[in-house]
């Protein structure tokens, strides 16, 4: 009998199913962004301008940094995505200890990296000097949270593979509240800055993690952790490896053009990184309802495969298509006319909202068109293919950032150009990605078919890719 947190991938109408997955993973997002923006906030009205931007421009060197990390979670969804489908409870069970194992050892790596090259990296960012030492701080505190991070991400995405999105909602709502309590009484009551909002995420970030494991202990069959069972099992972990790196290999290098137009932003001046600051949080807002459905798509298209329901595949495909444009067009045009009275949420400064309405309008109003690039990836990812989507992403979206900043940038330096380079890279990318997928899915059967078809399927693409 399935659990009531489960979701039935496999058998059914495709549409409601994907919405009921999707929506929780949406309110999650959008959830731990609102706790999120309750840093920036607190911080831009009770600590000042230069700790807004201390703040902010941390953002893209996190993403740098943990992206890696991070994106072995997208490995540990498919594996058990693809073994929860298949019914294989022994291998359900390798991967769950293995995962959880990882995520520990992953962000006790992470504590010793954010502590000693934190510093060293701002400054090659070009982090103006009255913004170096808060934005420093801030980055070896928040650091110090990794493990716990990381305990979370994979242990959510544990529970994703199932159908369950439910549960990390109700986490991230418990340890957001937490953040935002524990945000106003460091910085207002006890008068702290960045370092106060820093500490303050990372309480809440254990409280989030504490959720995850106990949930995951009190599972029942295949799923359930035992503490004393936690190893890393070396053939889950070269799968989730194999899956998982190209994803965050891809997001690290994607993370590097973005440290690329943010030392660009910073040339602006502080004031121009605190407007740039606030209109990315509110872009967050729509990536993050967006990225829900990349994740759906992940995990039903990676369930079908294991349970061998490949006529459902390229219907997952086109819901998750549909479904991401009309969020990404709804979400994405409403912050844009919605723009001023957002960005007056974060600061009260006319120049900052001048700065922020620059990359809003460009951004947000194209932001759709990341949504299908992603969705595309996470078809093909589902599918067993990390490392050619990784290589199409890389040359058409970061590449291109890059070749752009080098050269049209460097022509007209104007913030308006910089931000152009996003919504041209998208185009780009998911065209190739649709271009790619049509191609590697003629390798599978469009219907269930013999073990022995699937197998030779599936070594085709675990070999040649």
């Amino acid at each position: 009998m399935k659990k009531s947190y489960e979701i039935d991938m496999c058998n059914g109408p495709l549409l409601g199913k994907i919405l009921v997955f999707s929506v929780p993973l949406m309110l999650s997002g959008i959830l731990q962004l609102l706790f999120n923006a309750a840093d920036i906030i607190v911080v831009g009205r009770f600590a000042g301008s230069t700790a807004l931007a201390a703040v902010g421009s941390t953002a893209a060197l996190i993403n740098l940094m943990i992206n890696v990390f991070v994106g072995l979670s997208v490995g540990v969804n498919v594996l058990a995505a693809r073994y929860y489908g298949g019914q294989k409870e022994k291998d359900i069970q390798d991967t769950v200890h293995t995962a959880i194992m990882m995520a520990i050892l992953s962000g006790l790596f992470l504590v010793l990296l954010g502590e000693t090259a934190s510093r060293p990296m701002l400054t090659l960012m070009g982090t103006p000097d009255d913004v170096l030492d808060q934005a420093a701080l801030y980055l070896k505190i928040y650091f110090f949270g990794m493990p716990v991070l990381m305990i979370y991400n994979f242990g959510a995405a544990l529970l994703r593979a199932v159908g369950d999105t439910r549960r990390p909602l109700y986490f991230l709502f418990a340890a957001g509240a937490v953040n935002v309590v524990l945000n106003l009484f460091f910085v207002i009551q006890l008068g702290m800055g960045v370092d106060g909002v820093g500490w303050a995420t990372v309480i809440s970030e254990c409280v989030s993690a504490g959720l995850i494991i106990r949930s995951l202990m009190k599972e029942r069959g295949a799923m359930k952790l035992h503490l004393s069972k936690l190893r890393v099992v070396p053939e889950k972990l070269k799968q989730i490896i194999r899956i998982g790196l190209p994803a965050g290999m891809q997001g690290a290098i994607f993370s590097v053009s973005n440290v690329l137009i943010q030392s660009s932003v910073n040339s602006f001046g502080s004031v121009a990184m605190a407007g740039n600051t606030s209109s990315a949080n509110i872009e967050g807002f729509v990536y993050t309802a967006m990225n829900a459905v990349y994740q759906t798509s992940l995990s039903f298209t990676s369930q079908n495969l294991g349970g061998k329901k490949y006529s459902r595949i390229d219907k997952i495909k086109n819901i998750c298509l549909g479904v991401v444009t009309v969020v990404g067009l709804i979400l994405g045009l409403g912050a844009v006319f919605g723009g001023k009275g957002l960005l007056s949420i974060y600061s009260s400064d006319p120049e900052v909202l001048a700065f922020g309405m620059r990359r809003l309008r460009i951004i947000c109003g194209t932001y759709f068109l990341c949504g299908l690039m992603d969705c595309m990836v996470g078809s093909l990812r589902g599918l067993g293919y990390s490392v050619l989507p990784m290589i199409v992403s890389l040359t058409g979206a970061c590449g291109f950032r890059v070749f752009w900043i080098f050269t049209i940038f460097a022509s007209c330096r104007t913030l308006e150009v910089l931000y152009l380079s996003y919504p041209v890279s998208w185009i780009i990318t998911a065209s190739a990605h649709m271009f790619t997928y049509y191609k590697i899915r003629k390798r599978f059967p469009k219907k269930r078919c013999s073990v022995r078809s699937f197998r030779g399927s599936f070594l085709i693409a675990r070999y040649i890719w």
